[in-house]
């Protein structure tokens, strides 16, 4: 996304401020990382710092709640989220970037919230998270996650379904302990959250079953809103109720992380057909070879042009050795990539536009808008 940062002088100092319309009007990344205007590398900054924040935030009180599962369920766990070897040995893994949880956080700070106060929340929508990426896993096949062999290929896929089950109990425990006021409405929307999640992945699966040309835009974005957007606008909300926020603040907290949610999921697939295998971690054109229908691949092929029906003749057969480059530029030449980076880029003014009206203060919104320009800037 291209650059939305100002600077004014006052009285000597230098102040930063960001603005919302200016941020609209940005790109995702093409093969690397977008060209940092003159703020580039301290907002890539400050986003790394939050996130970094967040993790050391919340990750005794993630461990805390994977130590407290049975042995073999604990093992896979700890394995997921890169704390252990496959054989029990410890290991400084990657257990992710923490974007939920830092979302959680930010939120609750923007609203005149304390971010410790928040911490439960934070973990438990980062188990839900993980609980989604054990079962995306095994249902996808995937073999790859942060650089080593998925839960599923090492464990098995009942071991790996059902860690990914016990982190979602873990995750409605958690609130369901917490003293905090908020916690019963949170764990209340956390919970209609899940039954949305599950109904975008079955969307997702159910249209892997039908023709290429037999998907609309409209479905696939609507999927896409529920597999993705849904549980970073739950972290959101989740962060805002902490803070003791109003409906309308919770509501429009909600509605700004769905609207990044989406371009996040917009540029995760993007990445997913350009990005660099070394920086990923997953082997570029991974769901092009299993024929799954992300958004580029659907907007390629209702583009109505020769690439697109191309592109719809490989997608009727089953995947064969030499034909991920010729499917890559297919996508490509049916304009798949270009109207993904420029959704996301209208995704992102509309978050923008619904965070402007919880937090109107650029200064109090800073932790919510790096981490909204962090999510389309990345390339892995």
């Amino acid at each position: 996304m291209g650059e939305f940062m100002t600077e004014t002088r006052t009285e000597g100092r230098t102040e930063r401020r960001r603005s919302p319309s200016s941020a609209a009007g940005g790109t995702v990344p093409e093969q690397g990382p977008a060209p940092a205007g003159p703020h580039g590398s301290s907002d890539a900054q400050e986003a790394a710092a939050i996130l970094d924040r967040a993790r050391v935030s919340v990750e005794p009180e993630l461990r805390r709640a994977v130590e407290s599962l049975p042995g073999p369920l604990r093992r896979v766990a700890l394995y997921h989220f890169g704390w252990e070897n496959a054989d029990g040995t410890p290991t400084a893994g990657n257990a992710g970037k923490a974007i939920r949880p830092a979302l959680v956080l930010a939120a609750t700070g923007a609203l005149g919230g304390h971010r410790t106060t928040a911490v439960r929340a934070a973990a438990a929508v980062e188990l839900v998270h993980n609980f989604t990426l054990l079962h995306d896993d095994v249902m996808d096949r995937d073999t790859t996650r942060r650089h080593r062999p998925t839960a599923w290929a090492v464990f098995g896929d009942a071991d790996a379904v059902l860690a990914g089950d016990s982190l979602q109990a873990l995750a409605h425990r958690l609130l369901a302990e917490d003293p905090h006021p908020a916690s019963a409405a949170a764990a209340a929307r956390l919970a209609r959250c899940v039954v949305e999640l599950c109904a975008g992945q079955q969307a997702d699966t159910a249209m892997e079953r039908r023709a290429p040309d037999d998907i609309t835009l409209d479905e696939v974005l609507a999927m896409a809103e529920a597999k993705t957007g849904a549980l970073l606008g739950c972290a959101c909300a989740l962060g805002a109720l902490y803070a003791g926020a109003d409906d309308a603040d919770v509501a429009a907290l909600d509605a700004f992380g769905r609207e990044a949610g989406l371009a996040f999921q917009l540029i995760d697939d993007v990445i997913g057909i350009w990005g660099d295998p070394g920086r990923t971690g997953k082997p570029a054109g991974a769901d092009l070879m299993a024929r799954k229908k992300s958004l580029p691949v659907v907007a390629a092929l209702a583009s109505g042009t020769p690439a697109a029906a191309e592109l719809a003749e490989l997608y009727r057969a089953p995947y064969r050795n030499g034909d991920l480059e010729r499917t890559v530029l297919a996508v490509e030449r049916a304009g798949g990539r270009d109207w993904a980076q420029m959704q996301a880029a209208d995704r992102m003014a509309r978050a923008l536009g619904h965070l402007s009206r919880a937090v109107p203060d650029p200064e109090a919104a800073e932790g919510l808008l790096s981490l909204a320009e962090f999510v389309t800037r990345r390339t892995s």
